[in-house]
């Protein structure tokens, strides 16, 4: 199946239209939009979210990633990269980091194929839907292998807010199989203890959990964290021992 990752939103045409290339270039493969809304112009922040979310579709599926604010810009390259047995397509500007980082087995490659009167400014739409929908065909065309850019210096868990959903729950690029279950977090000065689920405290109460990706998120049972808590993607997480 074909994968969407963008940060688009679902108000506009740009999924429409990433969606009719899919549909005409690759037909009777589905097609899932996983995130709509991922951090805005931040590939950092999306790279802490592809391992965990990427890591239940089936083998061969074919992840198409849009965050690109240098686009048009010639600052990263086009890139394809297998990770085991699926295709990550977009930008090389970081998105990649972590899923290579995590992967027994990583090729990269850069899209050395360009469309006819390819525009400057949606390579989402004429360059990455196309190559991702002739890589759901079984076809490799137009792909060199190469080096991808690595960024090394990003650590393998991000303790910070990457990501803020529908309900106002903040989830972090931090493992919760890294961090110790009994630990409280600092969010700015509130600190916040662990729970297993929402209703294991009052309606109102700030907590953090394990969700069920395996990332450390931060929620409050029948409340926004992100209002409560005046939480923003980009917002540094701290443990401490339980008070």
């Amino acid at each position: 199946m074909i994968v969407l990752v963008t940060d688009f939103g679902l108000e506009g045409p740009y999924v429409g239209q990433l969606m009719r290339v899919f549909h005409e270039q690759a037909p009777g493969e589905p097609v899932v939009t996983l995130f709509a809304d991922a951090p805005a112009w931040n590939a950092k922040a999306c790279a802490y979210l592809l391992p965990p979310y990427a890591r239940d579709f089936p083998a061969g599926t074919v992840f198409t990633c849009v965050i690109d604010p240098g686009v048009g810009s010639h600052i990263h390259a086009p890139a394809a990269v297998r990770c085991d047995a699926r295709w990550f397509v977009g930008p090389d500007n970081g998105l990649f980091e972590l899923v290579r980082r995590r992967a027994r087995k990583v090729s990269n490659f850069r899209i050395a194929w360009r469309p006819p009167g390819m525009s400057a400014s949606f390579h989402g739409r004429d360059l990455y839907a196309p190559t991702a929908a002739r890589l759901a065909r079984g076809g490799q065309e137009g792909l060199e292998p190469a080096d991808g850019l690595r960024f090394g210096d990003w650590p393998d868990d991000l303790t910070e807010v990457v990501y803020i959903d529908h309900y106002g729950n903040a989830m972090t690029g931090l493992r919760a199989s890294q961090l110790d279950r009994r630990a409280d977090l600092l969010v700015g000065t509130v600190r916040v203890r662990p729970a297993h689920t929402f209703a294991a405290v009052a309606r109102g109460e700030a907590f953090w959990y394990e969700n069920a990706n395996g990332l450390v998120e931060i929620a409050v049972n029948q409340g926004r964290a992100a209002d409560a808590l005046r939480i923003a993607i980009g917002d540094r997480i701290r443990a401490v021992p339980p008070a």
